[in-house]
């Protein structure tokens, strides 16, 4: 399969010729899984994203698909069953993409403190039995304070009581979306970048038929037809259904920003991802993460209203995380001047589900009082002084208090919602990255029941939770050893172990595709091999139109590879001005695109330079 810009002219052409069956807004997660369902199910498919594929929020994330253990001391076990066993699915779908990497939870003495040993302990058992790692290599276990310190020296030793470890997931958010487009793709759906949506269309009865988009990159407006349209815009879902002159929908979006920092491993180290509370009792939690040869932590989590397009990383969300950071990790001493890159997104929080969980049931936080009483009895029981009916008996006497408040942007619904509007527009919105599969399969039956009522269309889905992602052909549980294997071929066509290693855990089983590349194309000046082999692969197999796409969403060489990205952006520009034949202008314009980018990226304002 080629997904380049020739095929974008080949399925704009088709867009404009064709009544699709479902036309999809929105080009991250949601609309990509969504994308990859319909067209493997035969549907007349196509999908429309106004940026890059990610660019939104799907590329912005805390790149975990973790399975929300906190959620236990609520005693919100539906919510955890279900994200741990769609992490499973997403894991066995995408096996090159989340990687197993377990998470230490250190547990202080202090206020607002979430676990104390004994409840992180009940938790992390309840957790495991869910997740189904029960006596396997991925059990969780509990360390003393001193084996704690002895893994992480440089963390605050004062009220430590000790630490649990448990099983998590590193996650490519940008990765999984475009992985998720190119099997759309592949399966003949017609996925187009940098095509906006101006209007929506409406038949002589007022339902929707369609939309009317805008060409970013030519500034041709034409009409989509399509039986139903489905709007997975995340923060810009309101946006869309006000759009629609013929639906008066409710907002319903309430987004919040999300911000992460970058630091050199050596300033900030930390042997695995670590998971703790803030210590300001504010009810938040933050992740430190090594990743490459650095190390990131967030997130903030605060009410925006500001341009979607464009969230930007402030002083108080940096002045927020260095204070937390700095308090668990006293030695380390960070200032904005360690920070290397940086990146803020948005959370597409739906304000009207009240304490509904992910997948729409109720999950308030229960009060203080009920949760020390169960954990009480949870002891009692443990040493035989209460039998099993009296635990129970804790357990449906769960008082929950209600946190969903204006003030408090964190406790807002993770949830998801599916609505139609009274013309037929289909709005999914809210939810997390390891739902996705689950929301497009969600909205998957709503658009077929509607195809087969009101079109006499029938058609059977797909079992998308055993369909793989583009790349994703590997078996999911023999991961590193198919990997090696895979980079071997690498080895034999000339790269260094270390390149085709990369490049084989960057792309999964089209690792030798990208492989094959080096019959065609010669290594670039001021690139490496293995990075004129992925810059070549991303614009002919992955839609990377601009520097951007390729340094930021193909590659995380702006995040995480921020030593190296200096020497690479000239040979990289040139290279992608030669392929796409750029005038001189275009050529400029997208420079100063990647500039400002860096800029943000660096908090070069912030920093003063």
């Amino acid at each position: 399969m080629v997904f380049s810009i020739k095929r974008r002219q080949q399925d704009i052409k088709a867009l404009k010729e064709e009544t699709l069956d479902v036309l999809i807004i929105g080009g991250g997660i949601t609309g990509a899984g969504t994308a990859l369902q319909a067209a493997a199910s035969s549907l007349k498919t196509g999908l429309v994203e106004m940026q890059d594929f990610a660019e939104g929020t799907s590329s912005r994330s805390t790149k975990l698909v973790h399975g929300g253990l906190r959620y236990l001391k609520n005693f919100d076990v539906e919510v955890v069953a279900d994200t741990v066993q769609e992490r499973a699915v997403v894991q066995g779908i995408a096996p090159h993409i989340p990687k197993a990497d377990p998470m230490i939870l250190p547990v202080y003495d202090e206020p607002g403190s979430t676990f104390s040993m004994f409840s992180l302990k009940v938790a992390m058992d309840l957790y495991d039995r869910l997740a189904n790692v029960t006596g396997t290599k991925y059990e969780n276990y509990t360390l003393s304070k001193d084996e704690v310190l002895e893994r992480e020296p440089q963390l605050k030793s004062e009220g430590l009581q000790g630490a649990g470890v448990y099983l998590d997931y590193r996650n490519n958010d940008a990765r999984l979306v475009i992985e998720n487009i190119k099997r759309a793709a592949e399966d003949g759906g017609h996925m187009v970048s940098r095509t906006k949506v101006v209007g929506i269309l409406h038949d002589e009865n007022d339902k929707v038929c369609g939309a009317t988009v805008e060409d970013l990159l030519t500034g041709e407006t034409y009409d989509i037809k399509a039986r139903i349209v489905l709007n997975t815009t995340g923060p810009w879902s309101d946006t869309i259904r006000q759009m629609d002159a013929k639906s008066d929908a409710a907002p319903q979006m309430r987004p919040t920003k999300g911000v992460h920092l970058v630091v050199d491993r050596e300033k900030l180290q930390v042997p695995q991802p670590t998971y703790f509370d803030t210590g300001k009792n504010d009810g938040r939690m933050v992740f430190v993460i090594p990743r490459e040869e650095k190390t990131y932590f967030g997130t903030t989590d605060t009410d925006y209203k500001g341009d979607f397009s464009h969230p930007k990383v402030e002083q108080e969300d940096v002045d927020y995380l260095l204070e937390v950071v700095n308090n668990r990790y006293p030695s380390a001493g960070i200032t904005i001047n360690d920070i290397e890159s940086s990146w803020a997104g948005l959370r597409p929080l739906i304000s009207t589900n009240g304490g509904s969980d992910y997948n729409g049931g109720n999950s308030q936080p229960i009060t203080d009082e009920s949760f020390d009483n169960v954990i009480s009895t949870i002891e009692k029981y443990q040493q035989g002084e209460v039998d099993r009916i009296t635990v129970e008996d804790a357990l449906k006497d769960i008082q929950t208090s209600n946190s969903e408040s204006e003030a408090n942007p964190s406790a807002i619904s993770r949830g998801s919602a599916l609505d139609i509007d009274e013309d037929g527009l289909i709005t999914i919105a809210g939810g997390k990255i390891t739902d996705y599969r689950k929301m497009a399969l969600g909205a998957m039956r709503t658009v077929v029941e509607i195809l087969k009522n009101d079109f006499n269309k029938t058609y059977e889905l797909i079992d998308s939770s055993k369909y793989p992602v583009s790349g994703g052909d590997i078996n999911a549980q023999e991961v590193e050893e198919e990997t090696e294997k895979l980079s071997q071929m690498g080895v034999e066509k000339g790269l260094s172990q270390s390149e085709a290693l990369y490049l084989a855990n960057l792309y999964g089983s089209n690792a030798p595709k990208v492989f094959a590349l080096l019959d065609e194309v010669e290594q670039i000046e001021g690139l490496t091999l293995a990075d004129s082999l992925s810059l070549h692969y991303a614009m002919e197999e992955e839609m990377a139109l601009t520097p951007n796409d390729f340094l930021i969403r193909r590659t995380n060489h702006m995040l995480f590879m921020r030593d190296t990205l200096d020497g690479i952006i000239e040979p990289v520009i040139a290279e992608m001005a030669r392929y796409y034949d750029w005038t001189d202008e275009a050529k400029a314009n997208y420079t100063k695109q990647l500039e400002t980018a860096i800029a943000e990226s660096d908090l070069k304002e912030l920093k003063g330079e």
